[in-house]
């Protein structure tokens, strides 16, 4: 009888726990892989460093992409399930490590999604034909534009992967076709016209310092192998298909970005490519030059398409792992709900909706705290380096470029601490006296971990040395130190204040059962 109780007791808590849907096929998370990690935006502001930067780009793809994508799919097979950098820290790490890496990759993405929905207000002008461009200047269109796009976003993948992943398939699509169009007009522009890039240009110029700030810049572009792995419970026979689609994943998204590169050394010159010139305005010159510039248009559409599936990955991966910590109860229980009908984590997707709608709305704030710290100077930056002009729209006293390389050193420095567990973890597994080869020998995962390991720290370091654009680097330093101990503080807090009090309160309720 005592048995036949206990089962019974047990029953709802099975009952009770979140099913998701399996619904990503190999083909699914190729193009997953190529939208989440290759992004045409970044490549004008790297390649303004001039052709030195083809070689960071092969050093972090040799010595930081190839090691991730062996780690994700090493840990993937090794430890399955929902929540990816999170899930795979706290097996080999221990609890708060785990919270800790997620913690990090999330705040991250809530920060980065805003910035998509800015990305996709500055292209989408451009679609809409000559004439259109100064809609961009116009704030209530871009926060509308923005709050509508992500209101999608969130609603289609509510409902669930299965109708969602499909804005992330035509994103990829999008970009795989706006990468071809940049591409063959830089061909053409160099058979037209020739270059005027030799190779004294690929050296490493004498004081390389300006230069090296950019390659945690590399490594930041380059994550995003790991977010299928965030949703691991949502793939279908996950041991059988990652493998297969990070490898082919990891080769198109890096040779995009090498040719996307070469592209705009070889067809525009040095003087055209600065921090404050987008990709579009990069096509829009190549176009004039050979006579297509209505090319810019339809361009701009394929464009657009990739930016609202990159926000679409970004928006679905990143909160489910909020979901994950909320089932471990070190954030509220009810980020762990999942939809009765769609089966998909509804509550995490909708917080993280709602802080990057709050961003969003603040961004066009007039308010002053706001706008000394992030503000109207970062959405300047954003719609200038879309290639239009923005009068009066920032009061900054720090300038433009050097608000945007504040972000940017930070969110380098928060997406790449997961990176730190992930490559340490490959270390631990391979020196275990235990050890046992699952997807790869000891040597392959010594000497993968050891490399990614090396590399981020590397590209960690090289985000706290200011950039060119930095004019205080006392402000720099202590906005990189400060906000990185304040994220930090903010995951020990939920980890150690509100996780106590939540295991607290679970035994307590469970103490008269017992």
């Amino acid at each position: 009888m005592q048995n036949e109780a206990a089962m019974a007791s047990a029953a709802p808590a099975v009952q009770d726990t979140p099913h998701l849907r399996r619904v990503l096929g190999r083909m699914d998370l190729v193009l997953l892989f190529v939208v989440a990690v290759f992004n045409l935006n970044v490549v004008p502001s790297i390649a303004a460093n001039g052709g030195v930067t083809v070689w960071l780009w092969l050093i972090s793809l040799l010595l930081f992409f190839w090691p991730q994508g062996i780690a994700v799919i090493e840990l993937a097979h090794r430890y399955p399930g929902e929540g990816g950098v999170y899930l795979w820290a706290k097996e080999v790490f221990g609890d708060f490590h785990g919270f800790l890496s997620g913690w990090c990759y999330w705040t991250n993405n809530m920060m980065y999604v805003p910035t998509v929905m800015l990305y996709f207000v500055g292209v989408s002008v451009f679609a809409l034909g000559s004439g259109h461009e100064a809609l961009a200047d116009n704030k209530t269109f871009a926060l509308t534009a923005s709050l509508l796009l992500l209101i999608f976003l969130v609603g289609l993948n509510v409902v669930g992967l299965g109708v969602g992943k499909w804005v992330n398939n035509l994103g990829a699509i999008g970009t795989g076709i706006a990468a071809a169009v940049l591409i063959g007009l830089g061909i053409v522009v160099w058979l037209r016209f020739g270059t005027s890039v030799t190779w004294a240009d690929f050296r490493i110029p004498p004081n390389p310092r300006f230069v090296l700030n950019s390659f945690g810049v590399i490594c930041f572009g380059l994550v995003g192998l790991e977010l299928a792995s965030v949703m691991g419970d949502e793939i279908e026979n996950p041991q059988k298909t990652l493998p297969g689609a990070v490898a082919w994943g990891g080769v198109l998204s890096g040779l995009l970005y090498i040719g996307a590169t070469l592209t705009l050394l070889i067809a525009v010159t040095k003087g055209d490519i600065n921090v404050l010139q987008g990709i579009v305005q990069a096509v829009g010159h190549m176009a004039s030059r050979v006579g297509v510039a209505w090319i810019v248009a339809p361009f701009a559409f394929l464009l657009s398409m990739s930016i609202a599936g990159i926000a679409s990955a970004w928006l679905g991966g990143s909160a489910r792992i909020p979901f994950v910590a909320g089932l471990d109860s070190y954030m509220p229980a009810w980020l762990g709900k999942v939809h009765p009908r769609y089966r998909t984590p509804y509550a995490a997707l909708i917080i993280h909706a709602a802080v990057s709608m709050v961003l969003v709305v603040l961004n066009f704030s007039g308010w002053w705290i706001w706008n000394k710290f992030i503000g109207l100077s970062f959405v300047a930056y954003l719609l200038r380096a879309f290639g239009f002009v923005v009068a009066n729209l920032s009061a900054s006293e720090t300038g433009v470029q050097e608000t945007f390389q504040k972000l940017l050193s930070l969110a380098v420095v928060l997406q790449l601490v997961p990176f730190l567990y992930m490559f340490g973890a490959l270390l631990r597994i391979a020196f275990s006296d235990s050890f046992r080869k699952t997807c790869y020998n000891r040597a392959t995962l010594i000497l993968s971990g050891a490399s990614g390991l090396v590399t981020t720290i590397l590209g960690i370091a090289l985000a706290f040395f200011p950039a060119q654009q930095v004019t205080s680097i006392l402000s720099y330093e202590v906005w990189m130190f400060g906000g990185t101990l304040f994220f930090t503080g903010l995951a020990a807090f939920f980890f150690f204040i509100y996780g106590r009090r939540k295991t607290a309160r679970k035994l307590a309720a469970a103490a008269p059962a017992i």
